[in-house]
């Protein structure tokens, strides 16, 4: 019997976990059609003929802010995504590039600027030389930042 090579293993764990439709709440998160997304409207209708609430939801990508919709019986069940959420203080900024230092000062530079209008807030205020943090959400497999915040 052969042994299995363990050299680049993961901790196994996954990207999201199974929660009961019926116990998501709204500003929770779920997985939509393949996307992490923020619960904003949920509603529940009545048993039908056959027997299951359903609940729609209606969820915006965390990442994209993209908007969709999906309706799943209330006792089944649907991925919802580990998401952290992390704040940096922005060192520098290069090449379209964000060097960027967590509260144990570790630093990291492979986070891009952002395209949308949070990348033009955060080389406004790097221009200006304020001291601001970005805040940085993290969910199946994929990291963006997606708020600033004056630093105090």
């Amino acid at each position: 019997m052969e042994d299995g090579d363990f050299s680049t293993a993961e901790s196994g764990a996954s990207a999201t976990f199974p929660q009961q439709c019926s116990a998501l709440r709204k500003n929770g998160f779920v997985m939509i059609k393949g996307n992490p997304c923020k619960i904003m409207e949920m509603s529940t209708s009545k048993t039908g003929k056959h027997g299951h609430a359903k609940v729609h939801l209606v969820g915006i990508d965390i990442f994209t802010q993209k908007k969709y919709e999906d309706i799943c019986p209330s006792t089944h069940n649907m991925d919802v995504p580990h998401v952290t959420r992390k704040d940096y203080t922005v060192i520098d900024l290069t090449d379209g590039y964000l060097s960027l230092m967590d509260d144990a000062g570790t630093t990291r530079e492979d986070l891009k600027l952002p395209d949308a209008d949070i990348g033009k807030e955060i080389e406004k205020k790097f221009d200006n030389g304020d001291n601001f943090l970005v805040t940085v959400l993290k969910a199946t497999g994929t990291e963006a930042v997606v708020a600033t915040k004056i630093q105090n």
